[in-house]
């Protein structure tokens, strides 16, 4: 967690103390030493685990929740001066009644000013508005009337952009359950009309909204480099930056700054340079509940649950994931309603539960997917759940539900025809290989039928492609009994 770190060493000595006594005050002693350490004494998170007594997992908790009481109280010192001035803007009828004509235009006038520093375009077409008003008798009046017409325009594209980014996230989450070529057209069409609409205006904000677009068009939908005009990835985060660093008191910048943070994880990821993609993991991380339940109008967030169980299974702690859940999606509230997100959600949950041989906590929980939400829209993902609901069968050893189950996953195979579905196809082999009554050369017979599985490319979300199928995936497969012999 280096960037809690150096933001703890970086806030003010006023801001510091002001944290560590809300913490003493609110009983959260553990949480202040870790302040304490980290600030005065820097130790490491190794050192501080052992003078506290607690467990790794326990002190994952403790940074989470300094954390979060560190962006409170910053977000609080960034909203106050906004504050100020938006009630000046509540308060204008006041001034304009009241005051002389001559301190009712200085006052807009300075309104004017302290408005843009904030980049309030909504706020600044009341001031022309009132501007405007006050010289119906003035030349001044058509230069006013020009701003608020400009202003309005301005605040009805900011509005579209956002949107249209919403819309694409929703329109992506169609695309990968279905891998559908209409639908990436679709992806297309929101992209070049965000690309119209951030010509009008040369606009910091609308520049923010196209390059989550753009960044993340690029990483999953039009994945061909050579393909790409304009600037490189790279060059939009660095710009990006130093908008969020020039108007850092904007509390909707300090909020997207997470949603750059998860597409530079997403960047580093598709290009395999893990060691840079670490540097943004535990921060993103971190904030995964806040990222799933506030962020998806910006972004898939849902996309950062694959790139997990990827990056534990690469690193051999997928065991590990189960007991991370327990205090990072705890505050999770699920959205049936976003079917794409809802359904990643839990096959992510699923998976964690498999890893660690809670193979019944696994079933149930898709069980209960399949019986919330009608998956007939998607029926490639349907199947693919359906598969990896079929997995935890298997290593219950409940072949009766087990047989059902591909029985069904079949006949939809059938339906749709085996080219089409050939991951699915060799996965419930590879169970059925398990499960069936011939031991001799099973482990073999396994091992044979997963590179064929992993060759077989899908353009949707897929589930199963997520099992790690490696030698101790092959060996407990192989222990398995067949129905008969059960």
């Amino acid at each position: 967690m280096a960037k809690l770190k150096n933001i703890i060493k970086q806030l003010s000595e006023k801001d510091y103390k002001e944290i560590h006594d809300s913490l003493m005050e609110s009983n959260a002693e553990k949480s202040a030493y870790v302040l304490r350490s980290l600030r005065e004494r820097q130790l490491s998170d190794s050192k501080i685990m052992v003078e506290l007594e607690v467990n790794a997992n326990a002190y994952y908790t403790l940074r989470s929740r300094l954390n979060q009481k560190i962006e409170e109280h910053l977000l609080q010192q960034m909203e106050s001066p906004r504050t100020d001035i938006l009630r000046k803007v509540a308060n204008l009828n006041e001034v304009l009644f009241t005051k002389k004509r001559t301190i009712s235009i200085a006052t807009l006038r300075k309104l004017e000013k302290e408005l843009q520093d904030y980049d309030l375009a909504s706020e600044l077409t009341v001031v022309y508005k009132s501007l405007k008003k006050m010289h119906v008798h003035s030349p001044e009046y058509f230069t006013y009337s020009q701003l608020y017409n400009r202003h309005v325009a301005f605040m009805l594209a900011v509005d579209k952009a956002e949107d249209l980014l919403a819309d694409y996230i929703k329109k992506y989450g169609n695309y990968f359950f279905t891998g559908d070529s209409t639908e990436k057209l679709g992806l297309n069409l929101v992209m070049k009309e965000m690309q119209n609409v951030c010509k009008l205006y040369e606009s910091h904000r609308l520049y923010v909204y196209q390059s989550c677009m753009t960044v993340f068009h690029r990483l999953f939908v039009e994945t061909d480099d050579m393909a790409h005009e304009g600037e490189a990835i790279e060059d939009i985060f660095t710009k990006v930056q130093k908008i969020f660093e020039s108007y850092n008191l904007d509390p909707l910048y300090y909020h997207l700054n997470l949603v750059f943070e998860f597409l530079r994880l997403e960047y580093y990821n598709h290009y395999n340079v893990f060691r840079q993609a670490e540097k943004y993991y535990e921060e993103v991380n971190d904030a995964t509940a806040t990222l799933l339940m506030n962020y998806s109008n910006y972004t898939f967030t849902a996309q950062f649950l694959i790139s997990k169980i990827e990056r534990h299974t690469r690193n051999n702690t997928e065991k590990t994931l189960y007991t991370e859940n327990e205090s990072l999606l705890v505050d999770i509230e699920p959205d049936l309603q976003d079917v794409p997100k809802h359904v990643i959600y839990i096959c992510y949950k699923a998976l964690s539960c498999y890893y660690i041989g809670k193979y019944d906590e696994a079933a149930k929980i898709i069980n209960q997917l399949l019986n919330e939400i009608s998956l007939k829209k998607y029926p490639f993902v349907q199947m693919e759940v359906k598969a990896l609901l079929a997995l935890q069968y298997c290593m219950m050893r409940d072949y009766e539900l087990f047989t059902q189950l591909t029985n069904s996953v079949q006949r939809q195979i059938r339906t749709f025809g085996k080219d089409d579905c050939e991951n699915v196809l060799l996965f419930l082999k590879i169970l059925r290989t398990a499960t069936s009554e011939a031991k001799r050369e099973k482990a073999k017979k396994i091992s044979a039928i997963i590179p064929k599985f992993k060759q077989v490319k899908v353009t949707y979300f897929a589930p199963t492609a997520l099992v790690k199928m490696d030698d101790g995936f092959v060996e407990m497969l192989a222990a398995i009994e067949g129905a008969t012999d059960a």
